[in-house]
C-alpha cells in the first residue's frame, strides 16, 4: 500500500529541500514531478537551480499539466514520487480557467491510485492561509481552492511536516495528529 506525506510552508520556508531530503537519493527508482512552468528569465533561472539541487538518478517529468494521467502511468513504476508543487499545479490550471471540482477530481484520482500503489509520494504545497487576503478576484479564488486542495492533501496524508524557516515541524505522524502532551 501507498503512503503519502505532505509538506507545507510559506515561501522560501526550504519546503522542497526538505522533501527531496525524504526521498532517497540511492537504490531506489525516484521520480519528481515539476509542476511549474518557465514563463519568464527569474523563472527559467529558479527552475534551473532546482534541477541542479536534484540527483541525476532521479527521473524527471516536467511541466506536467495532466497530473492524474501522469501518476496513472507512472504511480507502479516508481518507488518514491516527489511532486513539487501542488499550489503551482494549480495556479497553472486556474490560469487555464479550470473548475474547482475537476481540479479536486484530479487530485483525488492522484491520492486514490498512490494508496492502491507501491509508492511513496511526497507532496510539496505552500500553506496560503496565513497570509493577506487577496486584493484581486483572480487571487482569492485561487488561496480558496488551494487551501481546500491542501486540506484534502493533508487529510489523505500518513505523514505532514510544516516548515517554518526551513525546521521541519511533523504534525501528522502515521495518520495520527501529532500533540505536545
Amino acid at each position: 500500500m501507498g503512503r503519502i506525506i505532505s509538506v507545507l510552508g510559506g515561501t522560501r520556508s526550504g519546503k522542497s529541500r526538505f522533501a527531496a531530503g525524504l526521498a532517497p537519493s540511492r537504490s531506489k527508482k525516484v521520480a519528481f514531478v515539476a509542476t511549474c512552468l518557465a514563463c519568464d528569465k527569474e523563472m527559467k533561472k529558479r527552475i534551473q537551480h532546482h534541477k541542479s539541487s536534484r540527483p541525476s538518478e532521479w527521473t524527471t517529468f516536467e511541466g506536467t499539466k495532466d497530473l492524474a494521467a501522469l501518476f496513472k502511468k507512472i504511480r507502479n513504476r516508481f518507488d518514491v514520487i516527489v511532486l513539487d508543487c501542488l499550489t503551482l499545479w494549480i495556479s497553472g490550471l486556474l490560469t487555464k480557467d479550470c473548475p474547482e471540482d475537476k481540479i479536486r477530481q484530479d487530485l483525488l484520482d492522484i491520492l486514490e491510485g498512490i494508496h492502491s500503489s507501491k509508492a511513496k509520494l511526497i507532496v510539496v504545497s505552500n500553506e496560503v492561509g496565513l497570509g493577506v487576503v487577496p486584493e484581486h478576484a483572480l487571487g482569492r479564488r485561487f488561496r480558496d481552492i488551494a487551501g481546500r486542495m491542501n486540506q484534502l492533501l493533508t487529510q489523505t496524508s500518513d505523514d505532514v511536516y510544516f516548515l517554518v524557516a526551513g525546521l521541519p515541524w511533523n504534525i501528522k505522524i502515521n495518520g495520527k495528529i501529532k500533540t505536545n502532551s
